[in-house]
């Protein structure tokens, strides 16, 4: 790693780099690019690309750390706000994601006792905070979202209606391939398995959830969740079958490969993998 950051380093010496203080005139552009990044690294801490972990907490610890610098160097950044409060919330659940042998939990039967009632209340307090101003970006839709999850005492008392709502405005915003497959699940859990496949179906042939390198792992689960959910246990074996051999991380592998599980399994487990970073700094009007 000291070998990478001082080849780093000379190569920007060499390209003639300069670190200044961002200018009124590109502060906004470089904010998003920060957050962006440290976007990109707790997702990476929340849920590991490969290795026999499901989380790097050193990650999601820097990134949140991070973050919080941020926050406190532009304090009426609402996005910078937005992004902070969905980075606890997430975090508030990490104690709950794996049992005592390591396999991973879905959200729906995941013990919310032990979800950190300290992060999801700064969480909350924080995107409450700035969801009234005109304008709102992807980063407080997503806290929006998770404070949903959040103020559910059991998965049955979870505003799947709402939720899939502020996935469609995310989308329109950030039409990424995992947001879009966030909103299948969302519908699903509204509306019944039928409409969310049809859903699934339709996106696939539009975008081709089922091809995007983002998605091509998660859109299998997804559908072994579904199908599963109207009561096809073989079809959903083999789906799940096929989800796991395209995932590296072996707790996200051993968790599709014992399914259907014994319990039972809504497909709301598939949530709280974040979605990819928004592209640009647009916002909605409220």
């Amino acid at each position: 790693m000291g070998t990478r950051i001082s080849r780093a380093k000379q190569r920007l010496a060499r390209a003639g780099a300069r670190f200044t203080p961002p200018t009124a005139a590109d502060r906004h552009s470089r904010t998003t690019a920060v957050m962006r990044v440290l976007y990109l690294i707790f997702n990476e801490g929340y849920t590991a690309s490969t290795g026999d972990e499901l989380a790097r907490i050193d990650l999601t610890g820097e990134a949140i750390r991070l973050t919080r610098m941020l926050r406190d160097a532009v304090p009426d950044g609402a996005e910078a706000t937005g992004l902070l409060a969905l980075m606890l919330l997430t975090e508030s659940r990490r104690a709950a994601r794996t049992g005592d042998d390591g396999g991973l939990v879905p959200l729906d039967e995941q013990d919310r006792t032990r979800w950190n009632r300290d992060l999801i209340r700064e969480g909350t307090q924080l995107i409450d905070g700035v969801w009234n101003r005109r304008e709102t970006g992807p980063y407080q839709l997503q806290a929006a979202i998770a404070s949903l999850h959040a103020a559910a005492t059991t998965p049955e008392q979870t505003d799947w209606p709402q939720i899939a709502m502020l996935y469609l405005w995310l989308e329109r915003l950030t039409p990424t391939a995992p947001v879009r497959l966030s909103r299948v699940v969302a519908v699903a859990q509204a509306y019944g398995p039928a409409r969310g496949l049809a859903l699934l179906d339709d996106l696939n042939r539009r975008h081709g959830l089922d091809q995007d390198p983002l998605t091509r792992q998660r859109e299998r689960a997804t559908r072994a969740h579904l199908v599963q959910m109207t009561g096809d246990a073989a079809g959903a074996t083999t789906l799940y079958r096929e989800a796991a051999v395209l995932t590296d991380n072996q707790v996200e592998r051993r968790c599709a490969a014992r399914h259907p599980p014994h319990r039972r399994s809504s497909g709301a487990g598939l949530l709280p993998r974040l979605s990819s970073p928004p592209r640009s700094g647009k916002s909605a009007s409220r």
